[in-house]
Formats: C-alpha cells, structure tokens, sequence
C-alpha cells in the first residue's frame, strides 16, 4: 500500500516547520504529487500540514529509491581509482 501525496496550496507565507515538513514529504510545486510508503510517521507528516496538502491511501507501491553518492565523493573515488590504476602498471 502506498500514500499519494498533492501539495494542494503554496507554502508562501506559511510557517519555517510547516515548509520543511512539505519539503520532507518531497514536495516543491504546487499540484505536484509523490507516492510514499504508507507510515505512521508519512502519515503524522500530512496531518500536520493537512491544511496544505490532500492524502489518499492507494494500492500501488512507490518505487524504491537509490540514493546516489554527493557529487565530491563519486570524484575522489574515481581519483582514487585512477590513482591506483596508474600504480599498478
């Protein structure tokens, strides 16, 4: 089961918690929709903020998402790899 999540209003104006809760939930436009697993804690995040967001149990999964390494570390690893590269010839 997931939870399908639309950010229904702005988030100008609106307090600094409220806009990192919208933020947490992955929302950054109005009318953008997301797919999250459906929890305790995603659904204690739209309660908060309900005034801003819809929320709607559905049947479909979200995809899992693969969390990719910051752009500074894919870097020094590939120098470092390079660097051992070079050492071993």
């Amino acid at each position: 089961m997931g939870y399908r999540v639309k950010l229904m209003k702005s988030i100008a104006g609106a307090p600094e918690t409220h806009v990192s809760t919208v933020v947490g939930l992955g929302l950054k436009r109005m009318g953008e929709e997301r797919l999250l697993k459906d929890s305790p804690a995603t659904r204690g995040m739209v309660f908060s903020v309900r005034h801003l967001v819809h929320g709607e149990v559905v049947s479909q999964e979200p995809k899992p998402t693969v969390r990719r390494k910051p752009r500074h570390v894919r870097a020094r690893e590939a120098a470092r790899t390079r660097r051992a590269e070079k050492g071993r010839k």
